[in-house]
């Protein structure tokens, strides 16, 4: 992509090309996660770290703060992120709550896992690498599409990501089929939910399971009025690499 040198984003960042520019775009090591984190805390409050109000303005700091660490404009990310700038002005701002497939968009863009605008540095400090109690799941909730996810993987690197998705009634992954590459599994283990790959539609309730590339397009929808909860496997994890693909 090829931009002016003196291009600025509404913050007054410079703008880069991510091919071009010398910050490197990989995750940063142990310490890194955590100063991205509390930078992004302070970003608006006068250097005091401050508890966030929501999980949107907690997200949409988190994004802003790694675009700006790699000096990437609102439109640079945008692009690699295949979103539009008005969305990610939004997100950043915590004015909107982006979608899993939205968030999945932008851990590739930025080649950091997507537990990274979630992850809580006090609750994972002293955290038992093998064993997550119930009430320590690192939760993230999606209010317009209606899905509560829960991680499940205590931290560390890992082959593969495990999650409870909580479909509330009427929840959606997205308003449209989507693909990245990978490969996904899980079981409805409370409720029902359509499962659509590719034009196969497939209806599941409690106790069925399932398994397919991820790279086919795809999407979970709670069409009921009950609750739906779903175990959800995959493999790689959402850490990073090459944003998915809109085909």
């Amino acid at each position: 992509m090829s931009l002016k040198k003196n291009e600025k984003d509404a913050e007054g960042v410079g703008a880069s090309s991510p091919r071009k520019s010398t910050t490197s775009a990989k995750a940063p090591g142990p310490a890194g996660p955590k100063k991205a984190r509390e930078a992004a805390r302070t970003a608006d409050s006068g250097g005091e770290p401050e508890a966030y109000a929501d999980a949107d303005a907690k997200v949409g700091a988190v994004v802003r703060f790694e675009r700006q660490r790699r000096g990437w404009s609102l439109g640079v990310l945008a692009e690699q992120a295949m979103i539009s700038v008005p969305m990610l002005s939004q997100i950043e701002r915590g004015q909107a709550t982006p979608s899993l497939r939205t968030l999945r968009l932008l851990a590739g863009a930025l080649e950091v896992p997507i537990t990274e605008f979630f992850r809580d540095d006090a609750q994972e400090e002293g955290a038992n690498p093998y064993i997550v109690r119930a009430d320590q799941r690192r939760r993230l909730t999606l209010k317009p599409t209606g899905i509560d996810k829960q991680f499940l993987m205590p931290p560390g690197a890992s082959l593969l990501e495990m999650w409870e998705f909580v479909f509330a009634p009427g929840g959606t992954s997205g308003g449209a089929l989507y693909n990245h590459q990978g490969e996904k599994a899980g079981v409805v283990i409370k409720g029902r939910i359509k499962l659509l790959i590719g034009d196969d539609v497939y209806e599941l309730s409690e106790g069925d399971s399932f398994r397919f590339s991820s790279m086919l397009r795809h999407r979970v929808d709670n069409e009921t009025d009950e609750e739906a909860r779903v175990l959800w496997v995959l493999t790689p994890p959402a850490s990073g690499g090459r944003a998915p693909s809109r085909q």
